[in-house]
């Protein structure tokens, strides 16, 4: 395995449900990690609403979801509640995972170079292997894609 490939790490985050939490504890389920640039905004809240209506069917599977930003927990608070989503929001506000998974990209915001979040998922096996991995990520038709590996993981 490269020494770069992102696994199922033992940094701990706040997360939504009031809860602290880290990927290590999901081992034994399949587990769909979705890093979004931030909450409330148009892509991010469909990328949410995505995978909160397809939940269910991710569950049947054994897999769990969980989604990072470096939004605030309180942000996140309010985003979960909005869109009711049935998964936890890790707050990563000191971008922790976000470099342990090299999601940090320079981004060109309205002609102005900034870094911030390259919407990126990323699947592990319930050993906490990476089994598979998506970057720069657009929305539509995305979950579909991510649910259907989960289904051949099963």
């Amino acid at each position: 395995m490269a020494e770069n490939t992102p696994k199922l790490s033992k940094t701990t985050l706040p997360a939504t449900g009031d809860r602290e939490l880290k990927l290590a504890d999901f081992k034994g389920q399949a587990l769909v990690v979705y890093f979004y640039p931030r909450d409330n905004t148009p892509g991010c809240t469909k990328q949410g609403q995505g995978f909160r209506d397809h939940y269910e069917e991710f569950q049947a599977l054994g897999c769990e979801i969980v989604g990072v930003s470096r939004d605030t927990l309180a942000s996140h608070e309010r985003f979960a509640a909005k869109q009711e989503f049935p998964f936890p929001l890790l707050a990563d506000t000191e971008e922790k995972l976000c470099n342990e998974f090299d999601v940090i990209k320079e981004k060109n915001m309205y002609g102005k170079k900034v870094m911030g979040i390259e919407r990126s998922t990323f699947l592990f096996d319930a050993r906490g292997k990476l089994v598979q991995e998506w970057r720069k990520v657009r929305v539509p038709g995305h979950v579909e894609a991510v649910l259907e590996a989960v289904r051949e993981l099963a």
